[in-house]
């Protein structure tokens, strides 16, 4: 198959996008939403399973690692995440989805997999450890710029904002994998097993996937954008005889949705944050607000909520695994329940709700914290009330980064904002867990209540005011391709197309 892409000046006509937008649901899409959704699940499994064994390797038993050693380990991971991210996302916009969905995958499992391998105290092997879980990070990281590309690439755009939002929710999935395997395997063998237990159970998930991603096509509309116009053709081909095989004959083209591409050069990140900042400022302060709004929210809460309970509620060691699997389950429950309203109801008036409501609901559970009308019990209730409705936002804010440029600069763009959030979102530990303190001073986590709920409402504000209404649209309507030479749409059949304010900012670059 060649992979040589269209003359830079050369225009391709091409019907790609309608194709894909008109197509049925059908097993293939199934099959895609698990080989590529699995991406979340694993970052969630890493993550709780990195707080639950992890803080054993102090042991003696285990590695007896330094506090100070073992604190560094998540903060190693989340440093390749971004990193993975940032290099992935710039590869998969050059080289494409699939390749680096596939080779994403692969640093992961090798990570992991070696961070179980590692076997002594001394200095080396604390780098080796390091080393291990920064490369589990780069897999993670760089999963998120290419699976968010590819399942809005490939995903029908009635569908693609609910499987969105249900996909990145299955963070939390994973992360109750991991309670359950705290609970039935950890708990049952000894702290030396069980640590390295848990590092493998995330690579034996992902070698099976690994096998169902190796049937996965290419974006027809990467390939269409890099003008290589065969290859397009097979993969949309090969879509197509999938979804007809079970739903029979497909409806109709619309050949008045055709898009006109000339080929592009490649995009570095220097000029993409001209693009976004410069270009389109508005777009790139929603997508920011969003990101970092729901990441400090997130990693505040969700990184001492064991603090809390702990500290204030005197809820035992033994005991916690039980109270978050009620947290995890109003976290998964509300982009798997809510999901298909952003599709129907509309990501403006959806994204801006739950910011606002999920505000709202911490700021009465502030009030009765402060009230010391909560208990252990009740307070992990109104947790997962107001997680039920965030989880859902925040979400919709990686949906959003993902469909609101344009395809060229796609994984890249995830990966900026996916950056940006990971370092405002480390503040939030670090904020919240001070506050905490020593149990006795409810005011001061009251007051940090109080700024998690301003933050949220921030966010809803922002997405009421610039959130882009890309329920059911193509992704070349949202944003309009920095390689389209003309678009040829209905309603303008005789005559010039009505000017795009958004699109001609872009060209202008």
């Amino acid at each position: 198959m060649t992979t040589a892409s269209a003359p830079a000046d050369k225009t391709l006509r091409s019907l790609i996008p309608a194709r894909i937008d008109r197509l049925p649901w059908s097993p293939f899409f199934t099959r895609m939403v698990v080989a590529l959704g699995v991406a979340w699940i694993l970052d969630g499994l890493e993550i709780q399973i990195a707080g639950i064994v992890v803080p054993t390797l102090t042991d003696k038993a285990t590695l007896g690692l330094s506090g100070t050693a073992v604190g560094a380990v998540a903060s190693v991971y989340l440093a390749g995440e971004v990193v993975g991210a940032l290099v992935f996302g710039k590869l998969s916009d050059r080289l494409g989805r699939r390749n680096l969905f596939m080779v994403t995958l692969g640093i992961y499992l090798v990570g992991s997999g070696l961070t179980a391998a590692t076997a002594g105290s001394g200095w080396g092997w604390v780098l080796y450890l390091y080393l291990t879980r920064f490369v589990a990070g780069i897999g993670i990281g760089g999963e998120y710029a290419a699976i968010n590309s590819a399942i809005d690439e490939m995903m029908p755009a009635r569908f693609r904002g609910r499987v969105d939002i249900a996909v990145n929710g299955t963070y939390w999935g994973g992360a109750l994998l991991a309670t359950f395997a705290q609970l039935v395997i950890f708990r049952n063998v000894g702290e030396n097993t069980a640590w390295r237990l848990g590092f493998l159970i995330g690579p034996v998930l992902g070698l099976v996937i690994l096998f169902v991603r190796r049937h996965l096509p290419e974006s027809p509309r990467w390939l269409m954008m890099k003008g290589r116009e065969e290859e397009a053709e097979q993969q949309i081909a090969r879509m197509e005889h999938w979804v007809a095989e079970a739903k029979g004959a497909l409806p109709e083209v619309d050949e008045g949705k055709a898009i006109e591409i000339s080929p592009t050069t490649e995009m570095g990140y220097a000029a993409l944050i001209r693009v976004l900042f410069r270009e389109m400022p508005r777009r790139a302060t929603l997508g920011a607000t969003l990101m970092i709004t729901q990441s400090f929210l997130y990693n505040a809460i969700f990184f001492t909520y064991g603090l809390v309970l702990k500290q204030f509620y005197g809820v035992s060691d033994d005991n916690l695994p039980y109270y978050f699997i009620a947290f995890a389950l109003g976290n998964l429950a509300g982009p798997l329940l809510l999901g298909h309203l952003f599709d129907t109801v509309g990501r403006r008036r959806m994204i801006s709700g739950t910011y606002l409501l999920s505000g709202a609901l911490l700021l009465v559970t502030a009030i009765l914290f402060q009230a010391g009308l909560l208990s252990a019990v009740t307070q992990t209730i109104a947790w997962s009330v107001i997680f039920f409705f965030a989880s859902a936002g925040a979400s919709a804010a990686y949906l959003t980064v993902s469909e609101i440029f344009p395809i060229e600069v796609r994984a890249k763009a995830i990966a900026v904002f996916f950056a940006i959030a990971q370092g405002f979102g480390a503040l939030g530990p670090v904020v919240y867990g001070s506050l905490v303190g020593d149990g006795k001073d409810t005011t001061r986590l009251f007051l940090g209540y109080l700024l998690g709920a301003m933050v949220m409402a921030i966010g809803g504000v922002v997405a009421a005011l610039l959130g882009v209404n890309a329920e059911g649209k193509s992704l070349e309507d949202v944003a309009t391709p920095l390689s389209a030479a003309s678009r040829l749409v209905p309603a303008y059949p005789a005559g010039p197309r009505a000017k795009d304010p958004i699109e001609e900012r872009i060209r202008l670059v």
